[in-house]
């Protein structure tokens, strides 16, 4: 009898093949780093062969790693980022992949004026640099060339489908995200694509299925490169903030998942589709709910950033990001500290945003930075909850998910910042384990998304808000605002230069 789903997460960063017992507990895992190129400033890009490469390899270890028989693996669904590019020719070969923390769209998203607010009444999404149409427009501005080569314009978790399968599809979380759906008809609009200068690409987009749906089977050929069984069922799979939140346990309208990778992505699940021009994203979550979303490229990629630029304790044994995580467990905040501003590729609030440190001296101390840039991303996720709060939504709590999540001290750093009790999950894979909800739907295993995350999602240790005076906390969190508002007029002259 068929007893593992198989999920794959494939971030910014790495691709992670992760097996689950259909109850949800992890067997095994292996993940493959990826590669990012940055051919121009702000232009972030990735191969998509070396995108399914490793794919390859992940999927290949996970199973030699878990030592069963790939015909007892029932089912296989992925989850990928958002937004982004990924073109396929017309023959399926890849053509250019583009991350969704890449900013070349900054120029148009300021040129389209009024046209946002129309974009984002009909989509639901606000117009931002790496969102997909915006990205379609800079490249028929600028590549027209390799653009009329595409046959296919999918999102990330997309070319892993098609991969296993050979089926060109999305699925609704990701393309209702990506801005490409008008509401509430869920459906691609021409009139809407219009508003992005690029009607015309209609027939390239990818058909839209529910993210549950069984869309193909694993074929001869994926099954003798992943030692995958050839006939395994492959679900349309979803954006991977939603699956984050079905992997930790978020099910039901009210409760929220805040998910500190790559991207700050703060989200809750609500029972109607919009709560206020606010809210910068909103997806389906299921076929009778949605999941209202802040996000921006500004949380856990900026200690990535630090440890890759300044090899932060690379002479010392162990994880880097433990050891960061030890240092700041060593600083008490004081007004005193410095203050850093995480917005290296940008904000959703100021799409000139710019990463820095202030407030430097040189008494400051490497954990007194480094306990800034903590802060920082912290702070970054509460401006997105405080604007959650604003459009109506009520947070009074909330599940952390992501590779911040496995930090020792970032748990009760948020507790404290957002003054809630905070739970982690006890799967560290959450994205993978999302995915896999998805598929047990789509194999009938459990009869709603709800009935399966309650079955296969468990949380684990819980974080209250009081280690430090939030009096100072809530001082420096109006400093690193104010600082911001300050800043604003100087990022936009460096834009301009």
């Amino acid at each position: 009898m068929s007893q593992y789903l198989l999920g794959i997460d494939a971030g910014n960063t790495m691709v992670k093949a992760v097996l689950f017992t259909v109850d949800g507990n992890q067997v095994a895992v292996s993940s493959s780093p990826g590669r990012t190129y940055r051919p121009h400033p702000g232009h972030v890009e990735r191969d998509i062969s070396e995108l399914t490469a490793g794919l390859r390899h992940a999927i290949a270890e996970c199973l030699n790693m878990a030592g069963i028989d790939a015909k007892d693996i029932c089912g296989v669904g992925a989850a990928g980022h958002g937004n982004g590019l990924y073109m396929l020719d017309r023959d399926g070969r890849p053509l250019k992949g583009i991350q969704s923390i890449d900013t070349r769209g900054t120029t148009i998203v300021d040129s389209m004026n009024r046209a946002r607010q129309t974009a984002h009444e009909m989509s639901l999404q606000k117009v931002w640099a790496a969102q997909t149409p915006v990205l379609l427009r800079w490249m028929k501005e600028h590549e027209p060339d390799l653009l009329a080569q595409a046959g296919a314009l999918l999102l990330c978790k997309d070319v892993i489908v098609n991969y296993l399968t050979g089926v060109i599809c999305t699925d609704i979380s990701d393309a209702s995200i990506a801005g490409l759906i008008r509401f509430p008809e869920r459906r691609y609009d021409a009139d809407l694509l219009a508003i992005y200068g690029i009607g015309d690409l209609l027939e390239k987009l990818p058909p839209v299925r529910e993210t549950c749906d069984i869309v193909g089977h694993v074929t001869e050929a994926a099954a003798r490169e992943t030692g995958l069984a050839a006939g395994t069922p492959v679900v349309a799979g979803m954006i991977d903030i939603v699956a984050s939140a079905l992997g930790s346990g978020v099910s039901r309208v009210g409760e929220a998942s805040v998910v500190v990778g790559t991207w700050s992505i703060n989200q809750i699940i609500v029972d109607r589709p919009k709560l206020d021009d606010l809210v910068f994203m909103t997806t389906p979550f299921g076929r009778d709910r949605y999941m209202v979303v802040e996000a921006s490229p500004t949380s856990a990629a900026n200690l990535e950033w630090f440890l890759r630029t300044f090899g932060v304790y690379d002479d010392e044994p162990g994880d880097p990001a433990a050891a960061c995580s030890k240092a700041v467990a060593s600083v008490t905040p004081t007004t005193g500290l410095p203050l850093y501003h995480p917005y290296l590729y940008g904000s959703a609030f100021d799409g000139n945003a710019r990463g820095g440190f202030y407030n430097l001296t040189e008494w400051h101390t490497r954990a007194d930075v480094l306990y800034a840039l903590f802060e920082g991303v912290t702070f970054g996720h509460r401006h997105h909850l405080d604007t959650l709060r604003a459009a109506g939504a009520q947070v009074d709590e909330a599940v952390l998910s992501g590779g911040g999540a496995r930090s020792e001290i970032w748990p009760q750093m948020f507790a404290d910042i957002l003054g809630i009790p905070i739970t982690t999950s006890h799967c560290t894979e959450t994205g993978a384990l999302g995915a896999c909800v998805a598929a047990a739907v789509g194999l009938e295993l459990f009869h709603s998304l709800r009935a399966a995350t309650d079955a296969m999602a468990t949380r684990a240790h819980h974080f209250e808000p009081g280690r430090f005076d939030a009096t100072v906390l809530n001082a420096r969190y109006a400093a690193f605002r104010n600082l911001a508002e300050t800043m604003a007029p100087a990022w936009a002259a460096s834009a301009r230069s």
